[in-house]
């Protein structure tokens, strides 16, 4: 009898699996995905040793998948940002992605929750893991933003993208303070157009995109970024150009510049940002890569009231070699060594007037990258 019983149990546990059927059908469909960087950090300024440390400087932990023929869901945080819910859109600030996707027919689709905005540039379009020091507009941008999307697939080659955002997370007061003759809107929205293309066999791709966003009323920031990249398999070369006209200094690295007054420093009016971006890959062989990454980026201050101005204020150099191996065939993990050395010269009215002075910065690093697939 003790034998028979024990056979029945064994029986039922096999027969109710801890995961159902219907259950294990769903996770076919869905990936897991842990995007790790993680590397020994030392750092240099103005050719000095000032720090040395383990460091994480990525984990973004991504879950996506299909949960009906037309249905599609995406979701990614940050394990390195946080956590505080956004007074704007009540959504934590570690938390990239958040949305739903309806392929509303073969070539439309349409997305709503918290979307990475659609800005063109081959350097934004990259895995941020990938990405070892980003250029001044990416790094001080607030990309990340609740709104809606629609996708159109013109053609195997061509794609565009329209979306409506929120033009921020945070209330314009705590972004910008009290700011005189300007006026906050009570709908602060943002819209981003792109398009993706191939030409040539694929061999030239472009991610180009057109934003404005409303900061007030009758203020705005208008962004172009025009990503082009050249695919010749072993070689790669992508360059971007990026511009961004700001009624009220969104950045704020402009703002930084301006001397506190009464405790108070008013966010600059009337800046502008341009970047130049270059990135070279050649794969020596399968599991060898060397990159170079070259960047420019100026900022300038138009609306600055003193009559004795220059518009220009600061140009800013970044250079990152970086060699990185492959050892596995079948995993997408990569160990690397790179040097990011950064260059900030100021113009002479920045130095007298503003009270900035040149600097440089280095990181060497070697460490590891991988979007670990764990399901």
């Amino acid at each position: 009898m003790a034998q028979e019983r024990d056979a029945k149990q064994v029986d039922t546990f096999h027969v109710q699996p801890l995961i159902p059927e219907l259950k294990q059908k769903l996770l076919r469909n869905i990936d897991v995905i842990a995007n790790i960087q993680s590397s020994l950090r030392n750092e240099f300024t103005d050719g000095e040793y000032t720090r040395g440390r383990f460091i994480m400087n990525q984990f973004r932990l991504e879950i996506k998948g299909k949960i009906h023929d037309k249905v599609y869901f995406r979701f990614r945080d940050r394990y390195t940002r946080q956590t505080t819910p956004q007074s704007e859109d009540n959504m934590s600030s570690s938390t990239d992605l958040a949305y739903i996707q309806v392929q509303a027919t073969d070539r439309l689709n349409f997305s709503i929750g918290k979307l990475c905005a659609d800005w063109g540039g081959i350097e934004f379009d990259l895995n941020p893991i990938d990405i070892y020091q980003y250029s001044d507009i990416i790094d001080n941008s607030d990309n990340f933003l609740l709104g809606m999307g629609v996708g159109y697939q013109a053609s195997e080659n061509h794609s565009f993208s329209f979306q409506a955002l929120n033009s921020r997370t945070r209330t314009f007061q705590e972004i910008y303070g009290t700011v005189p003759g300007i006026t906050e809107s009570r709908f602060p929205l943002a819209g981003v157009a792109n398009w993706r293309g191939k030409m040539f066999d694929g061999k030239w791709q472009t991610i180009w995109s057109y934003s404005i966003f409303k900061e007030a009323r009758s203020t705005y920031m208008h962004y172009i970024a025009l990503g082009n990249q050249l695919d010749l398999k072993r070689f790669q070369l992508a360059y971007d150009f990026k511009y961004s006209v700001e009624d009220l200094d969104r950045k704020s690295v402009v703002t930084g510049f301006i001397p506190v007054v009464g405790g108070v420093r008013m966010a600059a009016k009337d800046v502008h940002y341009l970047s130049h971006w270059l990135k070279l890959d050649y794969r020596v062989i399968p599991n060898l890569n060397l990159s170079i990454v070259g960047m420019v980026d100026y900022a300038q201050w138009r609306g600055n009231p003193d009559p004795n101005k220059t518009n220009k204020l600061r140009t800013a150099w970044g250079f990152i070699p970086v060699v990185e191996y492959f050892p596995f065939k079948d995993l997408n993990l990569k160990f690397f060594a790179h040097y990011v050395g950064r260059v900030y010269n100021y113009t002479q009215y920045a130095k007298d007037v503003l009270g900035q002075k040149n600097f440089n910065t280095g990181v060497v690093s070697i460490g590891v990258i991988s979007p670990l697939h764990v399901l």
